[in-house]
């Protein structure tokens, strides 16, 4: 699997702090068994708590925003609490459909934003998935580049936020984003710009300049990169601005100007606005905007490691990590056939 990192968040890891803390007695318990072999009243008891959560790998195939949460905060609490390990894959949520469906790939969990990348999975792969987290858009920016000071007044409203679509459009500025043939992110930081010069009747051809073409569906311009990347190449300064869900951008201490409910496609409330944004990819399917959601489901055969995951991601503590986050955290929801959900999930659920 790829190796991930990201840096340390003191509020998350705080969280981990507390997954371990309850997990110190069980701990103890073994390390007490193991040096008092010879006591027989204690040691059999000691050594079935010891062995008393499974072992084995869930491996997870989930969106790149998602990497320093699965990563740094997920990964060890869960382990910790239900005693398997985790192997994850971070990619565009497109891309891992697609290795989904081809085979390259065999994840027992899928976490996707947004259901359109579960449900051509159907129903060969899956039936199911929950969305259970939202997120939003906002613009990262570099704190330290030559228009830092431009987005600051922005992002603390000394600016109106209509300025950054005339700033974004600056002769050398440079602008990173997603491939949106493949990437959610991609797709809704169009979407976004779409949104912002509807709602502040900007110029008819504002988003064209801003991208840098009149083909929004492109995935050969300069600015695209690999999502994975993005957050990084705008850290090291080679970006002036960048596309990020504001979850990202909580979660990397990534400095970010915050957009107003109506472009940021935060709200469930004002879904058919966002549907009047759209988009079309390389291979001619035309997509509309959305309130963006997390979703998760099992691929294949569920496993214990894999029940066990999305499980765990369901519970009030799983939750609560998201929360944490940064992200809004919507009534769990099935879609697709309810029946198929294995029932240690349902359970969760309230089914």
């Amino acid at each position: 699997m790829i190796p991930l990192s990201a840096r340390k968040r003191a509020p998350l890891v705080a969280l981990l702090a507390i997954a371990c803390t309850a997990l110190a007695a069980g701990c103890s318990s073994s390390t007490s068994s193991s040096s008092s072999s010879a006591s027989t009243s204690s040691s059999p008891a000691t050594s079935a708590s010891a062995s008393s959560k499974p072992a084995g790998t869930v491996n997870v195939a989930y969106a790149s925003s998602l990497q320093f949460l699965n990563e740094k905060v997920v990964s060890p609490a869960f382990t910790a609490a239900e005693g398997y390990t985790f192997s994850g894959r971070g990619a565009a949520s497109g891309a891992l459909e697609a290795e989904i469906a081809s085979g390259e790939i065999t994840p027992n969990v899928f976490q996707s934003v947004g259901g359109d990348n579960i449900t051509p999975l159907q129903p060969k792969f899956t039936n199911w998935y929950v969305q259970y987290a939202g997120t939003s858009m906002v613009v990262a920016y570099n704190p330290n580049g030559k228009y830092a000071s431009q987005f600051k007044a922005i992002a603390d409203g000394s600016k109106p936020v209509s300025d950054l679509f005339t700033l974004l459009q600056t002769p050398g500025l440079k602008l990173g984003r997603t491939d949106p043939n493949v990437d959610p992110q991609g797709r809704d930081f169009i979407y976004m710009l779409e949104l912002a010069q509807m709602y502040y009747h900007l110029p008819s051809d504002t988003v064209a300049k801003i991208l840098g073409t009149p083909d929004f569906g492109s995935a050969s311009s300069s600015q695209i990169y690999a999502e994975s990347a993005l957050d990084s190449t705008l850290q090291s300064g080679q970006l002036d601005a960048a596309s990020a869900f504001v979850t990202q951008a909580i979660e990397l201490h990534l400095a970010y100007v915050p957009l107003p409910v109506q472009i940021n496609l935060g709200s469930a409330a004002l879904a058919a606005q966002y549907k009047k944004a759209s988009v079309t990819l390389t291979n001619g399917m035309t997509k509309h905007g959305s309130p963006q959601v997390i979703d998760i489901t099992i691929i294949g055969a569920p496993t214990p490691a894999g029940i066990a995951f999305v499980k765990y991601t369901l519970s009030p503590a799983g939750l609560a990590q998201y929360k944490q986050g940064g992200f809004s955290l919507p009534t769990p929801t099935v879609f697709g056939t309810a029946s198929a959900v294995p029932s240690e999930i349902s359970s969760e659920l309230g089914g």
